[in-house]
């Protein structure tokens, strides 16, 4: 959109799109995993296959760079270390929080999707991408 900047020239003004929030797996897992690695590397020279110990930090960080969900205006995608799905809005009925805090999204048919990276501290962000299909557990009644 053209529009007139604060400086007065003319120019392309950014409007602000829909909402769309990404929720990851905290990067410094990948650390974790990096000296776990350091940490193995006397065992796995100590005998012939003990190498494939480094199988379990490379699948550490894989899996800690793939998982993540992200919700826009249109749905959830959830991504995994194998796989993904992708739920409209109208796909989901409600949302399921367990005991130790990670959110799932029910859907139509009774099946809960589980929602990687999302916890309950997230539902806030999770409501204003969802553009008012969910309901915003922090707003004042």
């Amino acid at each position: 959109m053209l529009g007139r900047r604060p400086g007065g020239t003319m120019g392309r003004v950014s409007t602000p799109g829909p909402a769309r929030a990404v929720f990851r797996v905290s990067p410094l897992v990948v650390l974790v995993a990096l000296a776990l690695a350091v940490c193995a590397t006397p065992v796995a020279f100590g005998a012939p296959y003990l190498w494939l110990v480094y199988l379990v930090p490379v699948a550490i960080i894989a899996w800690t760079l793939r998982t993540r969900t992200v919700a826009d205006p249109e749905g959830l995608r959830v991504r995994r270390l194998l796989g993904g799905r992708q739920v409209p809005w109208d796909g989901v009925t409600a949302l399921r929080l367990d005991d130790r805090s990670r959110v799932h999204a029910v859907l139509d048919g009774g099946e809960e999707l589980a929602l990687p990276a999302v916890r309950v501290r997230d539902l806030h962000v999770l409501a204003v991408a969802s553009g008012g299909r969910l309901p915003d557990p922090t707003a004042e009644a």
